[in-house]
């Protein structure tokens, strides 16, 4: 499972889809603690409040615009400080997935 504040890194392949909402969504959004991913080190779409991925209330359905499946694997994942097409934090995600659905 991830925690909290980890950063992780996962290909982005929309660079013109960037999240848009009225402000009051945005706060809202922020005040019940409903975004679970924000872009790092520059926002390659534009996305309000760095916005990557947000969850509903109940926590049970997360919606993203990375793309985890695309990072599953060594040599077909994204570029890390190690090597080239080395990044797997996509299979971390989907373990943490398959990991909640079976402790429920």
């Amino acid at each position: 499972m991830f925690e909290k504040d980890e950063e992780i890194l996962i290909p982005l392949k929309n660079g013109e889809g960037g999240y848009i909402a009225s402000d009051e969504t945005l706060k809202m959004l922020e005040d019940e603690n409903l975004i679970t991913f924000r872009y790092l080190d520059g926002n390659p779409n534009g996305s309000l409040n760095d916005i990557a991925g947000l969850t509903n209330k109940r926590g049970n359905v997360v919606g993203l615009m990375p793309h985890p499946e695309h990072a599953v694997e060594p040599g077909f994942g994204p570029d890390t400080k190690t090597a080239m097409r080395s990044g797997i934090d996509g299979l971390k995600f989907f373990q943490s997935v398959l990991q909640q659905v079976v402790n429920a």
